[in-house]
């Protein structure tokens, strides 16, 4: 004897549809962050040969208060480099007590004009607090619209920088430095500086490539293939 499914199993509901849509990006949404914890803390074992995303950890009986301290002195100005900016991150590799909490910290300097240049981090949203003086900031959106977010700060402001988008910050006094400090949802937020990354990786991305890219001549990518391009995260 055969059976005839009533429709409402055979064929699935606009809401249906719809929350299963929005609990699969929930998910989604969930595994793109730091693991939660499964324990109070799980301070990372930096010796232990075991390889996990992110860190084993030490056994709680060996755990004491300075594996979740560090005397950073992130009040201490910093001596910036030639793009006139030092960014001072206290992520896991520095706080072992970091390890599966996803979150870290940086404390940036900026010389007069100085800038911290167009990045991304791949694993954090940034929240940046300036301390003293003034930035512009911004960040721009995925492709296709590419879309620029942009704000003059003060001393006591807030911005936020969504996880992997490219943002900036830009110190637009000449006279005066400026400081900020910055948390990010991460444990290790990771930072590729987009000018290091694209003209001075290592072997070169080929000429013809960059060229073809950027619409200019290979000469002009050879001579930004030369320069030196310094990393301001210490």
């Amino acid at each position: 004897m055969e059976y005839n499914m009533p429709d409402k199993y055979t064929m699935a509901s606009p809401s249906f549809l719809l929350l299963t849509t929005l609990l699969a990006l929930a998910s989604w949404q969930g595994m793109a962050s730091d693991p939660s914890p499964l324990q109070d803390f799980c301070v990372a074992d930096m010796h232990s040969p075991v390889r996990v995303n992110g860190f084993a950890c030490l056994d709680p009986k060996d755990v004491n208060a300075d594996h979740f301290f560090k005397a950073a002195m992130l009040d201490t100005p910093r001596k910036t480099n030639k793009v006139g900016s030092n960014v001072t991150l206290i992520n896991v590799m520095q706080i072992s007590g970091l390890n599966t909490l996803g979150i870290s910290i940086a404390r940036i300097d900026y010389a007069p004009l100085g800038q911290n240049p167009p990045h991304t981090h791949p694993r954090a949203t940034e929240i940046l607090t300036v301390l003293e003086g003034t930035l512009y900031v911004g960040f721009v959106t995925s492709n296709p619209d590419n879309k620029l977010f942009s704000k003059v700060l003060n001393k006591g402001d807030v911005f936020v920088f969504p996880v992997g988008l490219i943002h900036f910050q830009f110190n637009p006094n000449p006279y005066k430095p400026a400081v900020a400090i910055a948390a990010l949802s991460s444990q290790n937020p990771g930072a590729i500086t987009i000018a290091n990354a694209v003209f001075g990786s290592n072997p070169p991305i080929s000429d013809d490539v960059l060229a073809k890219a950027f619409q200019v001549e290979k000469g002009t990518i050879d001579w930004l293939q030369a320069q030196f391009w310094e990393n301001n995260h210490y």
